[in-house]
């Protein structure tokens, strides 16, 4: 074992940036939300709209890094590869959760909902403004699957790069497209000193938000 792996026991950080009380904050999880991520992408944090998405498979957990690309309709948009291994798992359940952690801040924001398809119209305009490259691979990517070596991804841009060459909009594959959670539970987490991190929590009770304050 090394001796950095040997004082993991070790690590911790005090937090002292910010406290989170319940008078400060918006009654919409939603509006809280979009302000802490406003303060994320303005705080020097890398992709600050990253986020964990897990999903249940045999009730087994399974966690992933995807990106939240749009916040609409009460619910936090992502896009992927329906034939994924996480796209079987959320057509299977569809409860879900997700993960905010920026660091820089000392802050998390955790989601629990459901999550469904969003629609063809909203996928393929988005699928079509990404960079060509990004729809070229989702072409070439048969994600999840078991494939022999890079050489097949190549092999397999190379395939779509001639296919669609002279072709200025590309179509959307119709195995892609994109998701939305609609939460039923957000907390937002505020780390403080001495481990007594402040914790707020919005849960969703007969179509109205209701906010409590959590023990750490």
């Amino acid at each position: 074992m090394s001796e950095k792996l040997s004082q993991i026991s070790d690590l911790r950080q005090n937090y002292t940036l910010n406290s989170l009380l319940k008078e400060n904050v918006s009654d919409n999880p939603f509006t809280q939300f979009a302000v802490w991520f406003e303060e994320a992408v303005n705080g020097d944090i890398y992709e600050p709209n990253a986020m964990i998405l897990s999903t249940v498979s045999e009730n087994q957990p399974k966690s992933r890094t995807v990106l939240l690309k749009a916040l609409e309709n009460d619910g936090f948009v992502f896009y992927s590869n329906y034939d994924s291994h996480k796209g079987e798992q959320m057509a299977d359940n569809n409860k879900v959760s997700l993960l905010f952690y920026w660091d820089r801040l000392q802050r998390q924001v955790r989601i629990e909902g459901t999550v469904s398809r969003i629609s063809e119209e909203i996928s393929t305009a988005y699928f079509q403004s990404r960079p060509r490259s990004s729809q070229l691979g989702a072409w070439a990517s048969k994600q999840s699957e078991v494939i022999e070596n890079e050489q097949v991804l190549v092999e397999q841009l190379e395939f779509f790069t001639k296919k669609f060459e002279g072709i200025e909009v590309l179509p959307k594959p119709e195995n892609w497209g994109g998701y939305v959670v609609n939460p039923n539970k957000i907390e937002f987490w505020q780390g403080r000193p001495s481990r007594l991190h402040d914790r707020l929590v919005f849960d969703l009770v007969d179509s109205d938000w209701k906010i409590s304050r959590l023990s750490p």
